[in-house]
């Protein structure tokens, strides 16, 4: 059984990694708005357009809303260590062995996570530096790199929990 959020006796750490399970958490609303906005949009759209008037832009809310779920969701699926895994060969190793892969691995998301948050950045400044817009409706698109970043960064954070605090839960399941 993983130990909860009880980390070290210094307090400064502990309201950082708070502030972090809240960032997760905000990330998880955007999440689930952006999940329902999908469900609503899709099915908006198709009874529309049985009587002749489709949404106007239905094709990229769900594209804007599609990517917001997606990536506001990966946080908390890191944060629970939910992602799929395969761990036969894992196991065969001995404790050490484990130790040392279940840490090289997570440094190598660290800084792919990093990475991809920086190209991230780079691609919203490029989007806005282009005044880049969606196709039908208008809807500029420079902002929407940018969540997706914040997201890797968040989950960057989470990793680092893990990596520091081996066997404790970020947020409990």
């Amino acid at each position: 059984m993983s130990k909860p959020l009880h980390l070290s006796p210094h307090p400064a750490t502990h309201a950082f990694w708070s502030w972090v399970v809240v960032l997760v958490k905000a990330m998880t609303l955007v999440s689930c708005a952006g999940l329902a906005a999908l469900i609503l949009i899709t099915c908006g759209d198709i009874v529309l357009r049985v009587l002749k008037i489709p949404v106007k832009g239905a094709y990229d809310l769900i594209r804007i809303c599609g990517a917001l779920t997606i990536a506001c969701a990966v946080p908390l699926t890191t944060a629970m260590k939910g992602h799929v895994a395969i761990e036969y060969f894992f196991h065969k190793l001995n404790r050490r062995g484990r130790v040392v892969v279940d840490s090289l691995m997570r440094l190598i998301m660290l800084v792919s996570l990093l990475f991809a948050a920086w190209a991230a950045v780079g691609c919203g400044l490029q989007f806005f530096k282009n005044s880049e817009v969606t196709d039908t409706i208008a809807i500029p698109l420079f902002w929407l790199p940018w969540v997706i970043a914040l997201a890797f960064v968040v989950t960057a954070l989470v990793v680092l929990f893990h990596l520091l605090y081996p066997g404790r839960e970020l947020i409990k399941s």
